[in-house]
């Protein structure tokens, strides 16, 4: 789907109707030995996180690179760079972060300085989910070429399977497949990728990541996790958070056990008091619902953005230059309403 500055396009089908049952345990007996020391499962409610993403909205035909990084910088300045901006996401109260990946960036010559900011996320103790986007001259939800595709997974899977804070979300947004068509790819890519443990697998939900209730019933793709993605923009006339909670709800049925909520957002940069009175704001009124819902069921939660430069929702803005780089809060108010969210 096109995208604005800040995010998409409006544009949803009709969400499915049926919410099923809980889509099997989190675990996954036949590749726990893949983890080191094979830890127990933790709760979704642990990802507390913000995205970090390229300018380009991490829709990109060359390497994609998050705001602040260069392709040309070596693996110890990605290092020194990422450092910084992971304190940053950390001084925010943030565990987690999610980066993009494609098969340029991680094929090519990039891959080797990239890795820099996987590791110093991974070293300052954060969680990081890898997520594969497809190019800006092909937007049509669907995995752009199968054999680029998986040789980019191989790599990343080969590089990081042993490490259990890295997590592999195989597609963003899969929108261009049927319900059938994306579980039977995401299926084939648990099935491709039986080392990685099941608990370490995000499987978006359908059409924009915007339902899981259908991926959580497929017996094929049971112990992964699920991620969601809701936009206030989506019906930008909603002005009750009541609304608001009913819609997320009816996306998650009974599966928000697996259920981590890894885009969502809304405009941080125009001084909008998330704290106050809703007054008409569909964008207060979604954020609070989101923050809400996040908090009564015990969801993850993965913002977006915690950092795009040029981008209005973003959380912070980027200061500094070289490697002396720092985070500028954009608004406390939204920071407030993660914080209620995440319990702390």
């Amino acid at each position: 789907m096109p995208r604005k500055n800040h995010r998409r396009t409006a544009c949803l089908g009709a969400l499915l109707a049926c919410a099923t049952a809980f889509g099997g345990a989190l675990a996954s007996p036949a590749s726990a030995s893949a983890t080191s020391g094979a830890a127990a499962v933790i709760p979704v409610s642990d990802f507390r996180g913000v995205n970090w993403a390229d300018p380009r909205d991490n829709f990109a035909d060359d390497a994609v690179v998050p705001s602040g990084l260069s392709a040309s910088d070596s693996y110890a300045t990605t290092y020194a760079k990422s450092k910084a901006i992971i304190g940053g996401f950390a001084k925010l109260g943030a565990n987690t972060v999610r980066l993009p990946v494609n098969p340029t960036s991680v094929n090519g010559p990039f891959w080797k300085s990239y890795k820099g900011a996987i590791d110093a996320a991974t070293a300052k103790g954060f969680k990081v989910i890898l997520g594969y986007w497809e190019a800006d001259n092909a937007k049509d939800g669907k995995i752009d070429n199968q054999a680029a595709y998986d040789q980019m997974w191989a790599r990343i899977t080969s590089a990081y399977v042993g490490n259990s804070r890295v997590y592999f979300e195989p597609m963003n947004e899969p929108f261009g497949y049927t319900s059938q068509e994306w579980r039977d790819t995401a299926a084939r890519w648990v099935t491709t990728h039986r080392a990685v443990p099941r608990d370490r697998i995000l499987v978006g939900g359908v059409k924009y990541s915007e339902d899981v209730k259908p991926v959580c019933a497929d017996s094929r793709l049971n112990g992964t996790r699920l991620a969601l993605h809701n936009y206030g923009f989506w019906h930008t006339d909603w002005t009750s958070s009541e609304q608001w909670k009913q819609d997320f709800k009816a996306r998650i049925g009974d599966c928000a056990a697996r259920t981590i909520l890894d885009e969502f957002g809304a405009t941080m940069t125009s001084g909008l008091n998330y704290n106050g009175p809703i007054n008409g704001s569909s964008e207060i009124a979604y954020i609070q619902a989101a923050t809400d819902t996040i908090r009564e069921l015990g969801l993850g939660s993965v913002y977006w953005p915690g950092l795009r430069n040029g981008d209005t929702y973003s959380l912070t803005t980027l200061q500094g230059t070289g490697t002396d780089l720092s985070l500028q809060l954009n608004n406390q108010s939204g920071l407030d309403r993660l914080h209620w969210a995440w319990r702390q």
